[in-house]
């Protein structure tokens, strides 16, 4: 069974009327998660965008919903001391009765490190911070109280690092994420990351697999030109391109057509092994989009 969530890219406009609106949709349509970025500012260079802070907005998804899967689907841990960040993980999945899965990583954007005057270390401290943030984390929870809704929380891990981060994932993850929509990448990753739970003796199909990816939707060509428009305006790549032009740059990265169309590659590269697709959805207005989704893609590939 294949299953579609939902990403939003906090930073990139997303306000509390929006994110309230988002929650009750995603909740109400059927999608299997609702999935947050966790940045403390624009990664498109548009400072003026709203941004309202993730764990915060978890909180509230965790009273706004009743059952779809919720969390960040990275939080740097360079931003909070594993500790806390345990306890805020561990009242948000007692919240929302045990939904949350804790998607977790070393931390890449050294702009807004800067902007806020949060240490960004050297890729192999952040790592390290990583690892050992993990082990902190499930100690909190053994160790204080309340526990979390599900003890130890599911944990995301993305990344295709065969050294560190594909290892780590065999180790920790219940579910990895691969962050393109690339079938020979993919792959190439899948072969290595079953090698690496050989190593340890780990069923690799106790793995959730996951990609995210973006995608354009419409009901006829005229409806994926205006999407295309709108999707233009937030994405600087794309800003000088004609919606025919953006249609045809996303095509082979994101998943771009009709509900029929959508379906059948999410039904091609399902055959690769992917358990979730999770989709970014940068409209953040267009409920139309969702419902589309949820309507005539989600039955044609669950």
């Amino acid at each position: 069974m294949t299953q579609v969530g939902i990403m939003i890219e906090g930073q990139e406009g997303l306000n509390w009327e929006r994110w309230r609106r988002i929650c009750s949709d995603a909740d109400a349509l059927g999608f299997a998660s609702l999935r947050r970025s966790d940045h403390l500012i624009s990664l498109m260079n548009a400072p003026d965008r709203d941004c309202i802070e993730c764990w915060t907005s978890l909180a509230l998804a965790a009273e706004w919903t009743k059952r779809i899967e919720i969390g960040p689907m990275v939080t740097p841990m360079t931003f909070r001391f594993p500790g806390v960040l345990a306890k805020q993980a561990a009242a948000v999945d007692a919240l929302s009765g045990g939904r949350l899965l804790l998607g977790v990583g070393a931390g890449w954007n050294a702009n807004e490190h800067s902007v806020f005057d949060i240490p960004f270390y050297t890729e192999r401290e952040r790592f390290d911070r990583l690892e050992s943030g993990i082990k902190k984390v499930r100690e909190t929870w053994n160790s204080t109280s309340p526990k979390p809704a599900r003890n130890p929380i599911p944990l995301l891990i993305g990344g295709k690092g065969a050294k560190r981060t594909l290892p780590l994932v065999a180790r920790e993850a219940a579910e990895w994420n691969h962050s393109t929509l690339n079938p020979d990448a993919f792959r190439d990753r899948v072969a290595v990351l079953e090698q690496c739970c050989a190593d340890i003796g780990r069923d690799p199909r106790t793995i959730k697999r996951s990609v995210m990816t973006s995608y354009i939707i419409g009901r006829d060509r005229s409806e994926l030109r205006e999407r295309a428009a709108q999707v233009s305006k937030i994405i600087p790549a794309l800003q000088a391109m004609t919606p025919d032009q953006v249609l045809e740059n996303r095509n082979n990265v994101w998943f771009v057509g009709t509900p029929d169309e959508i379906a059948e590659r999410m039904r091609e590269a399902a055959k690769l092994g992917v358990d979730l697709f999770m989709l970014q959805h940068f409209l953040l207005d267009d409920g139309d989009a969702l419902r589309l989704l949820a309507e005539e893609v989600i039955p044609a590939v669950a």
